[in-house]
């Protein structure tokens, strides 16, 4: 499908890849892996053909459509959300423009029985068979799937998108895309700007999807689940490994071992080659041997090990002493406009020592209520009093505002520096990601991600007793999200995150705390207890909750692979019948009106396509009147029974996973 062929990209004097040559299938499921700068996004870009390599070509073969997503800097203006997703419906979005230009043609013409009318009806079937063959009838409901699947509701499918935000925008073009429905998906960061609930939807949509997929993330729960082939890029060159993310973790360590001996055999070879060399280049008897030798070493390809970043290990200066609660807040209600509440009665006590994420949809107040935590928002009425002795540092993306742009990145974290941290800056540094002379730059410089990083760094080496975190690891590579992560583990102190990143989460917190409907809800564990947990409310709830469980269904790893007996296989069986038998009715009732439909569409057809159509007496306004109303039906009654079916499906995969 695209295979790239001898690629080489530099950038200046840095070299990102060097003839790598690869191949993507239809059916791929590839993850480009690699630290920061390693070249993952170029990658991308050089496969979308948005940039061209210094050497080596691209090949896509025919019929093969290519969808990019950016990691960010895209926004939409002038259209409704609808519209705006609409417009990537591709042939079926210019069939119904056409279709609707043809309708209104037809209302205006004079001469029914005319050669042009006739050949404009003709068009007019043609198209509709296309948009037929399409699924063009079903339009509607699939984008608002897809985007009741992003986080967006009902209310916003007529909002201009002007009005959302960056975090919007980017779940807008990635809507586009999934409705548009390329041949191969390129996602570069997909999950950075979604809320747990709507990341995993599009888990579960991407592993159904009919495509190729080549995606970049740092969220390895959702690599290990949507990936079957891993592409590692470092120091230039190119890796593949036959499996996800996880098995390239495995995979790689043996490699590693496996190349470490070689390397060490290697230097031994050459140092007995050049004690030889050094032994006997100056003894005329030996000079052919010593040239032999030297030309030897000089053609020999030459091991190299990647630098062990991955070895650094940061720690928190020790938390500081504070009482048995950190924080009680009792009725806590905050509003924006005076009349909607964003949170009501918030009652909540957050004991020290406790590690606690905070989840919920976008816009549903987790943020607002991290700041209240904090101490920089506002709130309407009821109290938030701090535990004895309580130091808070609050973590949020516009943190990174506050800093000191005529300051070096070294100075920034030297001046909150104290006691034996200061002499580990530099290795701090190393682990967010800023390495070498990187240091020694100003802060003004900085990328808007570097200056996140940075603001993070200087605030997790300040002395505290509580932190919260609001999305720490958007901009963060593996490692550098491990090292935190340990450090955060290791903690003495309170925290509270908010993060869609679960095995990060699932490596740090013993509390959930769901923001919803106002309201918060305590979880006792980590977030894959917390999915299961939410998985099994939701199914308890009945068949008509089952579809809103299916991307809270398959979080974890691996299905169970124990085997289930005689008698639980017969319960499942009835149980999933006792479900799914009412909407198989229902199926089975649309399905019949369906083909009654088309069967009156078709003689409609005949009698319009007759040669005496134009000319015998028939009622061509009404007869083409009537046949715009059939079609109009059957796009209703398509959409109810893919609603159905598409229900039907889900409740059997929850069964199958069960």
């Amino acid at each position: 499908m695209i295979s790239l062929n001898g690629i080489s990209v530099r950038y200046g004097s840095k070299v990102l890849f060097d003839d790598v040559s690869l191949r993507f299938g239809g059916k791929d499921r590839v993850s480009l892996v690699g630290s920061n700068g390693a070249g993952k996004s170029t990658m991308l870009k050089v496969i979308a053909g948005l940039t061209r390599p210094d050497s080596g070509k691209v090949a896509v073969s025919r019929h093969t459509t290519v969808g990019y997503l950016p990691q960010e800097g895209i926004e939409f203006s002038g259209k409704s959300l609808y519209d705006e997703v609409y417009s990537a419906a591709g042939d079926i979005n210019k069939i119904q423009e056409e279709l609707t230009a043809i309708e209104k043609e037809m209302s205006e013409f004079g001469d029914t029985s005319s050669d042009e009318f006739a050949d404009l009806l003709n068009e007019y079937g043609e198209l509709q068979e296309r948009f037929l063959l399409l699924d063009g009838f079903r339009l509607k409901s699939k984008i608002e799937k897809i985007l009741m699947g992003l986080g967006f509701c009902v209310d916003d499918l007529n909002r201009l998108t002007d009005e959302f935000s960056g975090g919007w925008q980017m779940r807008i073009a990635l809507a586009k895309l999934l409705l548009s429905n390329p041949s191969v998906l390129l996602l570069d960061e997909p999950t950075n700007h979604l809320d747990i609930e709507s990341l995993l939807w599009v888990e579960n949509y991407l592993k159904s999807y009919l495509g190729a997929i080549v995606l970049v993330s740092h969220d390895r729960s959702f690599l290990d689940n949507i990936s079957e082939k891993t592409i590692e890029l470092s120091m230039g060159n190119v890796t593949e490994y036959s499996g996800n993310y996880s098995f390239y973790k495995e995979e790689k360590e043996v490699r590693k071992q496996l190349l470490e001996n070689q390397y060490f055999n290697q230097q031994n070879y050459l140092k007995q080659q050049e004690k030889f060399i050094e032994r006997f280049r100056y003894k005329a008897t030996k000079a052919r041997a010593v040239q032999s030798r030297i030309k030897l070493l000089e053609k020999m390809d030459k091991i190299e090990l990647e630098d062990e970043e991955s070895a650094v290990r940061f720690s928190f200066p020790p938390a500081t002493h504070s009482g048995k609660v950190s924080i009680e807040i009792s009725g806590l209600t905050k509003s924006y406009d005076g009349r909607n509440n964003v949170l009501e009665n918030i009652d909540l006590i957050i004991s020290r020592g406790e590690k606690i994420s905070l989840v919920g949809v976008n816009g549903a107040g987790k943020s607002t209520l991290t700041r209240i935590i904090a101490g920089i928002e506002p709130f309407d009425s009821g109290t938030v009093k701090d535990g004895h002795l309580v130091a808070k540092k609050f973590y949020a993306q516009n943190q990174a505002e506050a800093l000191d742009h005529d300051r070096t990145v070294l100075e920034t974290m030297e001046s909150s520096a104290t006691g034996e941290i200061t002499k580990n800056l530099r290795s701090i540094l190393g682990s967010f990601l800023f390495r070498g002379d990187d240091v020694f730059k100003k802060v003004g410089v900085l990328s808007g991600g570097e200056k996140s990083r940075l603001a993070l760094a200087k605030m997790l080496i300040e002395p505290s007793n509580f932190l919260i975190l609001d999305e720490p690891t958007n901009h963060l590579d593996m490692r550098s999200k491990e090292v935190l992560m340990n450090a955060l583990h290791d903690y003495q102190g309170t925290v509270l995150i908010v993060s869609h990143d679960r095995e990060f989460m699932d490596g740090i917190v013993n509390k959930v705390i769901e923001v919803k409907d106002k309201k918060i809800r305590t979880y006792n564990g980590n977030a894959r207890d917390y999915i299961e947990a939410k998985e099994k409310e939701l199914l308890s709830t009945g068949a008509d909750e089952v579809h809103l469980s299916k991307h809270l269904a398959n979080a974890n790893d691996k299905p169970s692979e124990k085997r289930q007996s005689g008698f639980e296989l017969k319960k499942k069986k009835k149980e999933l019948a006792r479900i799914a038998q009412p909407l198989k009715t229902k199926i089975k009732a649309l399905e019949s009106e369906i083909f009654a439909i088309e069967e009156k569409l078709k003689k409609l057809e005949e009698i319009m396509g007759g040669d005496g159509f134009y000319g015998g007496g028939h009622d061509i306004i009404r007869t083409t009147n009537e046949y715009n109303s059939l079609k109009e039906s059957l796009k209703r009654v398509y959409s109810e029974w893919e609603e159905q079916t598409s229900a039907l499906s889900e409740i059997e995969l929850q069964f199958e996973n069960q």
